[in-house]
């Protein structure tokens, strides 16, 4: 239980903690952990839509099975191009 309890507060401190140290301050950080958050919870509806249709209309055949892990490839790959840091404004 005190583990629990200490990582409740240990985890929240040590990731405010890293974000502060990165470039742009902490505001630049969760901006972008807010906009990866959106992309995320977007990609992984993409994600649940298409595999309802794969186990609606496909439910018996392998390529269903093979498609879902193609589809959750290329999902991956998107979030990895669209989630990188902006470029920083030039002052």
């Amino acid at each position: 239980m005190r583990g629990l309890v200490l990582g409740l507060f240990l985890l929240p401190a040590l990731v405010i903690a890293i974000l502060s140290i990165r470039p742009g301050g902490l505001r630049a950080q969760l901006r972008n952990m807010r906009r990866r958050l959106k992309l995320a919870l977007a990609l992984a509806g993409v994600y649940l839509a298409a595999s309802t249709l794969a186990r609606l209309f496909f439910a018996e055949r392998p390529a269903a099975e093979w498609g879902l892990v193609g589809l959750a490839a290329v999902l991956g790959v998107i979030f990895v191009v669209l989630a990188q840091d902006p470029e920083p404004a030039a002052r």
